[in-house]
């Protein structure tokens, strides 16, 4: 098990594909470790090309290096309803009593047309990407390749991470099969800027101690830190500093549901006062969005009944949704109001959008 302050251990994950029945059982009992500690590994070894990540960190720096008007037309909400594209600076809080987050993203997912069962009857995140238009970044063709074939590979990996997830329950490693099929995945790329040092006694953010929604989450970081995990047995606050190659992997809220609390979706956030930008790309794995999550087996005694009702995976994600950009809305009309009285002009982008 990590030690109590200890940052999240590196994994090599290679062990599952190796053939070595040790070696993977090793890994099993690694990975349940951490799970019942912080639910936070990192991983290396695994299928996802060091030259892939690369590639796709170079595009989430070239697109937020577009102009902001050019970002705005593919704003994620006003260009369409179903998360996809821009968003904007300040646009979630998921802390509560902190300030709208210092940072901006661009949402993407499996490229759903819009005669797609999953669009037709609005499901979770699903219809057609967003992308640069050919006037604003001639090479957008590349860049929707890379973005897809990284989004892809990384939704294969997290398919072998329940595998392993499932082994560490003592169930069949094929166990979660049914909810990985037809899964809805979310890519975010991300951008941060370097916030003033004195921020987090101001309780700016990049993003604000928060739990993930979905089920588990898998996080490239590029060479700044920022990123820190909550501690719970020494009520600190541990640095995850950027390993080249690796993926940062965390369990969210509904893996802590379906294991009846026994597995940890850890509280962390992100405070960058490195004096340079931020890059990261987390994708964020929440399942089949019809598939119904109830405690799994091995996870309650016989007779005891289970911590939470039975729910469907769209139904816990979008509530997560709704709670973090609702709290942000709230803050900057609240603001926009108190301005109006006062007599002061807010900013448009400050108050335009949730």
């Amino acid at each position: 098990m990590p030690g109590a302050g200890a940052a999240p251990p590196i994994l090599d994950f290679s062990a599952f594909y190796s053939g070595d029945a040790a070696a993977k059982q090793k890994l099993v009992e690694d990975v349940r470790n951490c799970c019942l500690h912080n639910g936070f590994f990192q991983i290396t070894g695994h299928a996802v090309p060091l030259e892939l990540q690369q590639r796709i960190m170079g595009w989430n720096k070239k697109f937020f290096d577009l102009p902001l008007e050019q970002k705005m037309k593919i704003n994620k909400d006003t260009s369409n309803t179903w998360n996809r594209g821009y968003e904007l600076f300040k646009s979630q809080m998921l802390e509560e009593g902190t300030l709208p987050e210092l940072k901006e993203g661009f949402y993407i997912g499996d490229e759903i047309p819009k005669t797609h069962p999953y669009f037709i009857n609005k499901k979770l995140n699903s219809g057609p990407n967003m992308w640069p238009s050919l006037e604003h970044m001639p090479d957008v063709e590349d860049f929707k390749a890379t973005a897809l074939d990284y989004y892809h590979r990384v939704v294969d990996l997290a398919k072998d991470i329940l595998k392993v997830l499932a082994l560490t329950l003592d169930l069949e490693e094929n166990w979660f099969h049914a909810f990985t099929e037809d899964a809805v995945a979310t890519m975010r790329l991300l951008h941060y800027p370097s916030q003033p040092a004195d921020s987090p006694a101001k309780l700016t953010r990049g993003i604000g101690a928060h739990t993930d929604f979905g089920t588990i989450t898998l996080l490239l970081q590029d060479k700044v830190a920022g990123l820190q995990v909550y501690d719970n047995a020494t009520k600190e606050w541990l640095d995850v500093r950027p390993t080249p190659g690796a993926f940062v992997v965390n369990l969210g809220n509904l893996m802590m549901r379906w294991s009846n609390d026994k597995y940890i979706s850890n509280v962390h956030r992100v405070i960058n006062v490195s004096g340079q930008e931020r890059y990261s790309i987390p994708v964020f794995f929440s399942g089949n969005p019809d598939f119904v999550v109830e405690c799994l087996p091995n996870c309650r005694k016989e007779g005891e009944e289970a911590k939470y009702g039975r729910i469907t995976v769209e139904q816990a994600v979008l509530g997560g949704y709704a709670d973090s950009y609702g709290r942000a809305e709230k803050f900057k009309k609240d603001a926009a109001e108190k301005a109006k009285q006062a007599g002061g002009v807010p900013a448009a982008k400050e108050v335009a959008v949730a």
